[in-house]
């Protein structure tokens, strides 16, 4: 087969999307749970020259399953679709009340099994969808033998992921935002720097669902353009304390003013800007953020 390119993905992606939103009409069936980054997949997928996405979009699908004992049990996916997708896998994750953190685990795998023999090169969200809605529920009775090991196994075995997000925003300047920014990373143990002024630059540091949470609040607030430009994820085997303090490149969450200029006095300094990056060892996001290689 021919390689795909990055625009036959994105149509891809948007068409199947288009079919889910259309078999699923109702919010609680099927939910995009990042407009910005579906918006930015279109604009991406129809012109050539777009810039590169800043993040995957992602999306719920809810699907009701009989159990044994004939009543309903709904389980969520919580869907993610790579940028390469469908040349590589979507990332799925199947959750429900009535699981155990085992059963939940176990799951998960054998329905990433699935996807790996059955799914390559081909959209492939309905019949992930078809797989949960026919085995999901006889997972519910799956209680291994002997419960009490296998589930702290299945615990010892829990990743935890760090993730670092770099937003970018054409310019922060509202005071009432800049708090925001601030309180909300505190409360959420998160990490980083923001750089008030034109333009703006965010960065969050912590657990991937702290991230996801103080993304989700700052994209709500208005903006004239604000879009996440480079994210990393890391897994941690345990992912203890220790473990994600270690992954830190910024102590806490600060404002950081580079020698303003301008005539309001509210262009950074980017040199300086550079150099802070550096000495903390990110010095490859400039490039990212203003496409030129800073010095």
């Amino acid at each position: 087969t021919t390689k795909m390119t990055n625009q036959e993905e994105a149509e891809i992606q948007i068409s199947e999307l288009d079919l889910l939103s259309s078999m699923f009409p109702y919010e609680e069936e099927f939910a995009v749970t990042d407009h910005l980054a579906l918006a930015e997949l279109k604009h991406y997928a129809e012109n050539e020259s777009a810039e590169v996405l800043s993040s995957k979009v992602r999306f719920i699908l809810n699907v009701k399953a009989e159990v044994p004992n004939a009543s309903m049990a709904e389980f969520s996916m919580a869907c993610a679709l790579p940028f390469k997708y469908p040349t590589v896998l979507p990332e799925i994750t199947v959750r429900s009340s009535l699981l155990s953190r085992s059963q939940q685990i176990h799951l998960n795998s054998d329905l990433k099994t699935y996807l790996m023999q059955n799914c390559s090169g081909e959209p492939c969200m309905l019949s992930a969808r078809e797989w949960v809605k026919d085995h999901a529920a006889a997972y519910i009775d799956k209680e291994p033998s002997s419960s009490s090991t296998t589930t702290s196994d299945a615990m010892q075995s829990e990743v935890t992921t760090f993730t670092r997000l770099w937003i970018y925003s054409h310019h922060i300047y509202n005071k009432q935002k800049r708090k925001n920014i601030i309180d909300w990373a505190k409360e959420l143990s998160l990490s980083g720097f923001c750089m008030p002024g034109k333009p703006g630059v965010v960065c969050v540091e912590g657990l991937q669902s702290s991230c996801e949470e103080f993304w989700s609040r700052v994209r709500r607030l208005t903006w004239k353009r604000i879009l996440i430009r480079h994210r990393e994820d890391v897994s941690l085997e345990g992912g203890g304390h220790a473990e994600i303090q270690n992954q830190r490149k910024f102590s806490t969450l600060e404002e950081k003013c580079f020698d303003a200029h301008g005539a309001r006095g509210d262009r950074m300094n980017l040199g300086q800007l550079y150099h802070f990056l550096e000495e903390k060892g990110c010095a490859d996001i400039f490039q990212m953020y203003f496409g030129v290689e800073g010095h």
